[in-house]
């Protein structure tokens, strides 16, 4: 089997609503989408979501990227290669995790209907019969968030993300707003996205939340202060997760080293796909750190590919892949069953994509061939 053609498309995803964390406001994803067809007219769908504060990619720079290096540099060779794919990537390009997840998730798919399962049964099969879907909660005042969680409890969730890192004040009265509205018995994990900046202000917002019984606290530090994590994680009791700080095998190496946090937040996009993913993983779970598979906000297309990594593997004790539920629009029909999320056996990524919709969203695109 031969990669004979990839088409790649910039597109726009609607959200029902913006979404607002601590460093930006969106009022759509950009999206790129990867079309990989094999010379025996296999189709694989993959999909980069960049994100300049994270990985360093753009939309632009990571549809330049897949057109003009590493779109060009698959045509003619096996998608069921994984290592060695991943191997010329990355000689040919340094990081751009985004750009390499997209060709990566393609593969996946693609090499999962030639052998006619799904892509968990690539990774190990399948370990994980269901996930419950925590609702993410946007920045807003305490008495809007507050509000929100009891509206979507009615709705049957049973566990929130709370996105803060403002002023550590008015995060802390967000928090309280929260927890004084949904009682004890719902899960409440705070997502700073390093809005809190240093381990001073983590600490003194901690010492005010002692009581709060938040489930865990995420990334409050910047991406590449891993000894601030150690001191938050010393001189606090809630248990401290790491996402913008762990992006590749390096920043794994230096966690595990430093015990910098009691559990991680692996995203294709930040490592570069299925595989590295994986690899993160095995690395985590020797390591006795718990994993979750979290999204940029992804299509059906990305959020699908991450189920399969996160139902594959016993390290994953949660999951945050939330972005079909919050567009308006979607190009897949990946299925929620509310507040769970369940996977089908179909093979592949197990979603259908509406070329009709692609095409709408679509603001440019190209085909790269031989």
């Amino acid at each position: 089997m031969k990669i004979k053609e990839i088409d790649i498309y910039a597109i726009r995803l609607p959200l029902l609503e913006p979404f607002i964390i601590s460093y930006h406001t969106y009022d759509d994803m950009p999206s790129i989408i990867v079309k990989l067809t094999t010379e025996d007219g296999l189709v694989g769908y993959g999909e980069a979501v960049a994100d300049e504060h994270v990985t360093g990619e753009t939309w632009e720079s990571t549809y330049a990227m897949l057109k003009n290096t590493l779109a060009p540099l698959l045509i003619g060779k096996n998608p069921m290669e994984f290592e060695r794919l991943h191997e010329m990537m990355d000689k040919a390009v340094y990081q751009a995790p985004a750009a390499k997840a997209a060709i990566d998730i393609a593969c996946y798919d693609v090499v999962g209907k030639k052998l006619g399962v799904p892509v968990y049964q690539l990774l190990g099969g399948r370990y994980h019969e269901k996930f419950p879907i925590t609702h993410v909660l946007s920045i807003g005042t305490p008495e809007k968030m507050a509000e929100e969680a009891e509206k979507r409890i009615k709705e049957g969730y049973s566990s929130f993300k709370m996105k803060v890192g403002t002023e550590v004040q008015d995060d802390v009265k967000r928090i309280q707003a929260v927890r004084a509205k949904v009682g004890d018995d719902i899960a409440i994990r705070v997502d700073v996205n390093q809005g809190w900046k240093n381990s001073a202000n983590t600490i003194t917002a901690m010492r005010q939340l002692e009581h709060a019984g938040l489930d865990w606290l995420e990334q409050p530090v910047v991406a590449d202060d891993f000894n601030g994590m150690v001191e938050v994680k010393a001189k606090t009791s809630t248990p401290l997760m790491m996402d913008e700080g762990l992006r590749g095998f390096r920043d794994m190496r230096e966690l595990i080293e430093k015990q910098a946090a009691h559990k991680v937040n692996i995203k294709l996009m930040k490592c570069g796909g299925i595989y590295p993913a994986m690899k993160l993983a095995h690395m985590a779970e020797t390591a006795g750190i718990e994993c979750q598979i979290g999204s940029m906000v992804e299509s059906s297309i990305g959020s699908s590919a991450g189920f399969h990594v996160a139902f594959s593997k016993k390290a994953f004790t949660s999951v945050e892949l939330t972005g079909p539920l919050k567009f308006s629009k979607d190009i897949g029909n990946l299925h929620y069953d509310v507040p769970f999320i369940k996977l089908n056996e179909r093979a592949g990524l197990g979603i259908d994509i509406d070329e009709v919709i692609l095409q709408e969203l679509t603001e440019f695109s190209t085909k790269v061939t031989k």
